[in-house]
């Protein structure tokens, strides 16, 4: 179907452009009209779906806090969804709501619509929504959804609060290297070797790589985005690269152990939430192996799920996994024989989290030392090989 970039006026007068698809300009105007919209100038403009804008985490729990309570009070389906392309300021959003509202009309259910935008709408939210209507409990759901995605937003935040100030710090080391070595330490060679003495080694050392630096900046700056570049590439394109990037992610001194809570946590709140909104054992793990984000992780549970498929316990397969920590069999093995499996990763869930925002400030403590020591190194070991040699030479000078 091609797309159509549009202007239209609101009830409001408020002129809105954006992009939707649609056979042709007519069918443009009507598909305006059903949003509330007059249209004022429509063209194709290509071929494609929904294109502009970004449907973020914070759309989304508009988005089931919006039918959350609307399904509470009654108010039936597409209606609420009425209500909320009307009330979005997102164009792009604004139009999947539109898209959603005729697959609904046109005898869809909510999970089947919403499962032609896998690009906004995952697996895992389709088969809680899928659960939600073939249960009666779609309101607990979006409940259950709504919390979710607040507290993977909250996670996702203290993921980027992890990275972000290393490498805010690394970024300076290297500035601060490459000032020294491209500008301070060249203005200094001269002098030093017009000095007459021999230098000592370190200093030689020091040149050395300054004109390396001088010389070849081109490849000191290119080569780690090459590098970069490749590993990506070969990542993306074999297993068993992303295997290894993702064991040695979790072997990380002092991150790994956070990477692996980060994880663990994730994994806990998506198949609670599954398995209490009533999807099975099997398919919760299946698909919670689409969330973890790490190939071993993934792994593991894929021989999770083949061992509970053969008959063994849930319990028992993740501990012979050999991935998962005590806790979290402890946990297993509480809501297995309570019959509250949910519940007990809930709390698993619950412990992570807490233990991760701990961890993030332990590891931010440990790394800003050591980083200030690492860019110190560096000054001394260029501090020392320049006012050495020079303090050396007013020594001979006997002043």
């Amino acid at each position: 179907m091609p797309l159509h970039a549009y202007k239209a006026m609101d009830p409001a007068g408020k002129v809105v452009e954006g992009r939707m698809d649609a056979l042709n300009v007519v069918d443009l105007e009507m598909r305006l009209k059903r949003m509330g919209l007059d249209l004022i100038d429509g063209a194709p403009v290509g071929h494609g779906k929904f294109g502009g804008g970004r449907i973020g985490r914070r759309e989304l729990i508009t988005f089931c806090f919006h039918l959350d309570q609307l399904a509470r009070a009654g108010v039936p389906i597409i209606e609420s969804l009425a209500d909320l392309r009307d009330s979005i300021d997102n164009p792009r959003f604004r139009e999947v709501l539109a898209d959603l509202i005729e697959s609904v009309e046109g005898g869809k259910t909510l999970s089947q619509a919403l499962a032609a935008h896998p690009q906004i709408f995952d697996s895992v939210f389709v088969s809680l929504i899928r659960a939600g209507e073939e249960t009666g409990k779609l309101p607990q759901v979006l409940h259950s959804l709504t919390e979710s995605l607040k507290w993977q937003d909250e996670l996702a935040a203290q993921t980027k609060k992890l990275v972000t100030y290393p490498v805010f710090l690394l970024i300076v080391a290297v500035l601060v290297t490459l000032f020294m070595m491209l500008y301070l330490v060249p203005k200094m060679v001269g002098f030093l070797r017009n000095m007459g003495q021999e230098l000592p080694l370190h200093t030689k050392l020091l040149i050395a790589t300054s004109n390396i630096f001088v010389d070849y900046w081109y490849l000191v700056l290119a080569v780690p985005v090459v590098a970069a570049a490749a590993i990506a590439a070969v990542v993306r394109s074999n297993p068993q690269a992303r295997l290894r990037l993702d064991a040695l992610q979790l072997s990380l001194p002092w991150l790994g152990e956070v990477f692996k809570k980060i994880i663990l946590a994730r994994f806990a709140s998506v198949f609670a939430m599954m398995y209490a909104s009533g999807i099975s054992v099997l398919d919760a793990i299946r698909t919670t192996q689409n969330v973890v984000g790490n190939a071993v992780i993934r792994q593991g549970l894929q021989r999770v799920e083949a061992m509970i498929g053969e008959g063994q316990g849930i319990t028992v397969a993740f501990q012979n996994v050999g991935l998962f920590p005590p806790l979290v069999i402890r946990m297993l093995r509480i809501g297995e024989n309570t019959g509250s499996l949910d519940t007990a990763l809930t709390n698993v869930s619950y412990f992570y989290t807490r233990d991760v925002r701990e961890s993030i400030a332990r590891v931010q403590s440990l790394i800003e030392p050591a980083l200030t020591i690492i860019v110190g190194a560096v000054l001394g070991w260029v501090m020392l090989a320049v006012l050495g040699p020079i303090y050396d030479a007013i020594v001979k000078l006997k002043i």
